[in-house]
């Protein structure tokens, strides 16, 4: 899941797509979620289209031979960063950072799926049982809800309602962060993109989790024990 809003100071607010998707002949499917410099983002979104382009299907061959989930992210990874340098060199010269964090998960026919959390300098790293989910951008509001409330069980609506909780934390807290939402949703073994969506600003479902987390939270809070003072001599 991914807010849409982009900025460069309040008076410059857009909305772009920070979820990106290819697959290649059935045999693997990969999803890039960003935060960051756009024009870096954007760039290597491009790269990774003609990748995938149906044009250059020699091109795409050869860039998934005999690959593994990890391999691609080590592509992905130095793509990134030699996008950040020329960036650097060629764009405009001011105080304005070019880097960029991605989160690339997917499947390689044969291999589970993986989830990997790349960083500006191309290195990266990989989900695990002690670390099962990554976040980029504004992450400090929304964490805690996750890592309270994260169960490796939950069912695909249950992710979704915990990651609306997550993303509304951070919405009512950071103005950095704005609707609309975008989700999707990989199924193991399918190779496709599964159900995909988008929340808007009067979106009734969300406004029933927003509240009724409100609801929930004010009345945890009065159930919550008082502290009692001594009475003083």
């Amino acid at each position: 899941m991914a807010d849409t809003r982009t900025n460069a100071g309040l008076d410059n607010v857009s909305t772009f797509k920070k979820i990106f998707s290819w697959g290649y002949r059935d045999k693997v499917f990969i999803s890039i979620l960003a935060s960051g410099n756009l024009a870096t983002t954007q760039s290597l979104v491009n790269s990774l289209n003609d990748v995938f382009a149906e044009k250059n299907k020699e091109k795409t061959k050869v860039f998934f031979q005999n690959l593994s989930l990890f391999d691609i992210a080590k592509k992905v990874g130095k793509e990134l960063k030699r996008t950040i340098g020329q960036n650097g060199e060629e764009g405009q010269k001011a105080d304005t950072s070019f880097n960029a964090n991605l989160i690339l998960g997917g499947q390689v026919e044969g291999e589970k799926p993986r989830l990997f959390l790349i960083y500006p300098q191309g290195n990266f790293i990989e989900s695990s049982t002690d670390n099962p989910f990554f976040q980029i951008g504004e992450t400090k509001y929304g964490k805690p809800i996750l890592v309270r409330a994260y169960d490796p069980y939950l069912s695909f609506e249950e992710t979704i309602k915990l990651m609306l909780l997550s993303f509304d934390s951070t919405l009512k807290a950071n103005l950095s962060v704005g609707l609309p939402l975008d989700f999707q949703i990989y199924e193991n073994n399918t190779f496709v993109q599964g159900p995909s969506g988008r929340f808007e600003s009067g979106d009734q479902y969300l406004a029933d989790v927003s509240s009724g987390w409100s609801r929930a939270l004010k009345n945890a809070f009065k159930q919550m024990p008082n502290l009692t003072f001594g009475k003083s001599n």
